[in-house]
């Protein structure tokens, strides 16, 4: 509204208790300077929370006024801004003509910061009968000695010209004539400035002028420069080739933040080859160079928005090698963000070079100590992973680095080294062999049991010929002596197991006999004066060290004998394959009773009380089977063993292909999206698709032309992004002050703007809003009273600070004065819905049980709704939750009677929602509901009951709707 006065200053302050009039004027008249400061900022507070005090203005201007101190001159500007000015009747106050002359002095005033201080005052003044007086005093400024009234001076007649022209006429000639007098870098900005946004001709003249010359100013006027050359040459678009050497020239400019707006206002006037990849370096240059982490994030995002453009894809995939410099920066989220790039830039040319880079990158993560090096290792492996499915032909090159990570101490990274080498071994049968001899080498270093159970599966598929002897050879060695009992018994009594032997034996070959044998307990000694003396040594019993177990025999005696239950599936495999290979029944039977001693071993162990936890019954029933399958040999259970398992991994893996590439399919299909009736830019034959790197003046203008001749569809009034749907009625219809408010959610601000009606034959004084929170929101500040004539309406704006994902609460009232007493309207409660946080993300399945298990608080939601169908329901608490189901759609298919899902979101202030899905129905019964429950984990209380609260009351509509 413009009648709305503007509010420039917002000082916060705790709640004051309201002091007394008369004491103010007391304090005012009569106290000291330090007295009077500490007054003039009370009233100040007092005048921001709204309160009226009509009888301070003459007091303030008899006694405050002519003081000379600087603090209080500082003051008094903020007081005349915010103090009403006009009466009731809208006119001005006589008192304001005194407070004119004052600011006429101080324009003259021999001390510049008060001359400058009190310009930049005057332009946030909006009546013109206190500025007329106060011109010729403004202009003389503008031939000041000293640069800071001289800009101040600018600025001011800048927003008088832009406020009220006819004050000052010939504003732009006088300040083109000041500009090219000027030396001062901030004197010469402002003047742009104000020719750019007054009279374009004259800036462009001007600029025209001293063109080669622009490379010398200094960042401030070299900011407002681009911004002209933004906007003439997409209002005119024949005026680019002009100043598009001007822009290339910008692009070298010292200044960092000169150079990001050349290069994105570059990209938006020109799209040729040259110009991209010019704009493209500079940004990358700026990532490199900048060491804050948010501005590398924004020219990120930049470039990542100029990959989406069709035309700059081809031309940046030149640039992948420039982009991987940036992996030098320490944050993870850079780093993440530029390997994405990297791998959706890099094609089959640069592709190799690419990988050396990554090499280089994985082994500077060696011996590093940092809380992001574990997360950094996992990216690189998933990148490098990524780019041996991609280019296949890099996959030898990778596979020797990548297996390097199963000794890593990092299970993370391990894990998804295997996830490559299960994809890698299944798709390119050319190099198994060179992927199961590195993946032998490294078993027996490898640190954690989960990674080594992922790798005997994985070895016990695909080992083929003369290398299964070699495997079942390297299980031995890091499960130990068999039988197992009889060695723990042995290790217990304090006999030599084979294993210490062995070791005893190699230190020996290794000290080459030098030492004797310790056994003797006395030796002859001679003393200094030829005498013989004997010299007994007492040994003591040997302290008990913590034992040193092979890593399977250790993961056993720890009580994991799932472990136990997947070897026993693995030496199945190799048995059974040995046998198909080997002609020579002695051979076959030797190796199967070798491996049946291995599997009963571990049976034995798990019920012999020596682990920590005995064996499960579910991993005994495994061995068993195992046992059964070798002395049996039934042809059903060897060909579970022998074909059905990775014909099992290659459906898994297909599935997963097949839903990467129907993601990507929907990605292009949303970016292709144009509307028949879409306005095209034959200039440059874009498709609106352009915006995100920068505005097209011409379209968007074109579009605000249209809009009003587009018939408004019922499909978009009944949408829940409209805005009449997040409208909210605050008081009846039948109350004397009506009042709605639409609720306006951006990010981390919410803005109410609330109207407020007068139902009454009576004008109504200091009608104020006074609003109140609950939950993590706080309000700004408070809205300022306004004067409402009978049946007259306005509307008042209240910012509100949000500061986490939890379901918040508004309430508050409406007081007003009639001619007779004060009321009181109550408003209705506004409840801000926890949904316009949270948007739908995805994340790995190990991401996921990661985040399940670390997560604390947990809200366990019953289903309670009319839904008949499976399908149905969790369409409908996918839309009324905002989450994203990360169960593949092939695992829901087809109708069974339950269904299990995984959900997933993420609020805009970075907390994690969780949800699982477990619902039922029988399948005989198709009139019967969904039952079943939801159970939602989150790091914090609020986010987990915010969510739980909105399932519920989801359901409870769905119910009534029924």
């Amino acid at each position: 509204m413009t009648s709305q006065v503007p509010c420039y200053t917002i000082i916060n302050s705790p709640d004051l208790d309201v002091p007394n009039e008369m004491q103010l004027k007391q304090d005012l008249e009569k106290g000291d300077t330090n007295v009077k400061i500490e007054t003039l900022k009370k009233v100040i507070k007092l005048l921001l929370n709204g309160e009226r005090y009509p009888g301070l203005i003459m007091t303030i201007i008899r006694f405050v006024l002519p003081v000379q101190n600087h603090t209080i001159k500082k003051l008094l500007l903020i007081f005349w801004e915010i103090v009403p000015k006009t009466s009731a009747d809208g006119k001005l106050l006589q008192e304001m003509i005194l407070v004119c002359d004052a600011y006429r002095k101080d324009l003259q005033h021999p001390n510049e910061f008060l001359r400058g201080s009190t310009l930049r005052f005057l332009c946030k003044l909006k009546e013109p009968e206190l500025l007329e007086p106060l011109m010729p005093a403004i202009r003389a400024c503008l031939d000041h000695r000293h640069s800071y009234v001289r800009r101040n001076a600018v600025l001011a007649i800048f927003t008088i010209y832009k406020n009220f022209d006819w004050l000052v006429p010939d504003g732009p000639e006088l300040i083109a004539n000041f500009l090219d007098t000027q030396q001062d870098m901030s004197c010469k900005r402002n003047a742009f400035l104000m020719l750019l946004h007054a009279d374009q001709e004259r800036a462009l003249n001007y600029l025209a002028s001293c063109i080669d010359q622009v490379h010398t100013f200094g960042d401030i006027l070299q900011l407002v420069i681009v911004e002209l050359i933004y906007k003439v040459c997409h209002a005119n678009p024949a005026e680019r080739s002009r100043f598009i050497r001007c822009i290339y020239n910008l692009l070298n400019s010292s200044s960092n933040a000169v150079r990001y707006e050349s290069a994105g206002t570059l990209i938006t006037l020109s799209l040729a080859p040259t110009a991209i990849k010019a704009a493209a370096s500079c940004y990358i240059e700026l990532v490199v160079k900048e060491s804050d982490n948010n501005v590398k994030l924004i020219v990120l995002d930049r470039l990542v928005a100029m990959k989406e453009h069709e035309g700059m894809e081809k031309v940046m995939q030149d640039l992948v090698m420039d982009v991987l410099r940036v992996l030098a920066a320490p944050d993870i989220e850079v780093r993440r963000k530029t390997l994405a790039l990297a791998l959706d830039l890099v094609y089959s040319r640069n592709i190799g070079e690419m990988v050396l880079v990554l090499k280089k990158e994985v082994a500077k993560t060696h011996n590093v100590e940092h809380e992001d090096t574990g997360k950094y290792r996992q990216l690189l492996v998933r990148t490098l992973h990524t780019c041996s499915i991609k280019f296949p032909d890099v996959a030898a090159n990778v596979i020797p680095v990548l297996v390097d990570f199963l000794s890593d101490t990092n299970e993370l990274a391990a894990a998804d080294v295997l996830v490559f080498i299960r994809e890698a071994i299944q798709k390119f049968p050319a190099l198994r062999a060179l992927i199961i001899e590195h993946l032998i080498e490294a078993f027996p270093q490898i640190k954690s049991s989960k990674i080594h159970r992922a790798a005997v599966w994985i070895l016990g598929e695909y080992v083929e010929g003369p290398q299964i002897l070699e495997v079942i050879a390297v299980i031995q060695q890091t499960l130990g002596e068999v039988p197992m009992v009889e060695a723990e018994q042995r290790r217990l009594a304090g006999d030599q197991t084979e294993e210490q032997q062995q070791q005893q034996q190699s230190q020996g070959a290794s000290e080459g006999g030098a030492t004797g044998s310790g056994s003797g307990s006395a030796s002859t000694k001679v003393t200094s004066d030829g005498t013989y003396a004997t010299q007994s040594a007492y040994s003591l019993a040997p302290v008990a060290k913590a034992e040193k177990r092979p890593p399977l025999r250790q993961y056993l005696m720890d009580g994991d004998f799932f472990i136990g239950a997947a070897l026993s599936v693995t030496l199945t495999k190799l048995a059974l394959r040995y046998a198909e290979l080997e002609a020579e029944a002695r051979a076959q039977n030797r190796l199967t009773t070798q491996v049946m001693l291995i599997m009963s071993s571990i049976l034995h162990l798990g019920k012999s009380g020596f682990p920590a936890k005995p064996i499960t019954n579910d991993d005994t029933d495994r061995i068993f089977v195992c046992l059964r399958t070798l002395s049996e040999r039934t042809p059903e259970a060897v060909s579970v063993f022998t074909l059905f398992c990775r014909e099992a991994l290659g459906k898994m893996l297909d599935a997963q292909a097949d839903e990467d590439q129907r993601v990507l399919k929907e990605k292009q299909r949303a970016a292709a999206k144009v509307q028949p009736d879409d306005p095209v830019s034959f200039g440059q034959l874009s498709n609106g698709r352009d915006n995100q790197l920068g505005e097209n003046v011409f379209e968007s203008s074109l579009n605000q032309a249209l809009a009003g001749t587009k018939n408004a569809q019922m499909s978009d009034i009944s949408s829940p992004n409209n805005k009449l749907n997040k409208v909210t009625q605050l008081t009846g219809f039948s109350d004397p002050v009506y009042a709605e408010a639409y609720v306006n959610v951006n990010q981390y601000d919410i803005v109410l703007d609330v109207l407020i009606v007068n139902q009454t034959n009576d004008t109504l004084q200091n009608c104020t809003l006074e609003l109140a929170t609950l939950g993590d929101l706080k309000l700004v500040e408070r809205p300022h009273p306004v004067v409402l004539a009978p049946h007259d309406f306005c509307n008042i704006k209240a910012n509100v600070k949000v500061s986490s994902t939890e379901n918040g609460i508004i309430f508050g009232n409406i007081v007003y004065d009639t001619a007779l007493n004060t009321n009181v309207v109550v408003l209705n409660t506004i409840h801000i819905d926890i949904m316009d946080y949270i948007i739908p993300a995805s994340c790995t399945d190990t991401e996921f049980r990661q985040m399940w298990q670390d997560f604390e608080w947990e809200n366990k939601v019953t289903v309670n709704t009319s839904f008949t169908d499976l399908h149905e329901y969790l369409r409908h608490l996918l839309k009324s939750t905002n989450m994203k189901c990360l169960t593949p759609e092939k695992a829901l298919s087809g109708q069974c009677g339950f269904m299990a899902a995984n959900m997933y979101a993420k609020s805009i202030f970075g907390e994690n929602a969780l949800a699982n899905l477990s619902i039922e129905k029988p399948v005989d019964d198709p009139d019967s509901k969904v039952t079943g429950h939801i159970r939602i984990r989150a790091k914090s209380q609020g986010m987990a009951l915010s969510l739980g609260d909105k399932i519920s009351s989801s359901q409870k509509q769905s119910v009534q709707a029924a």
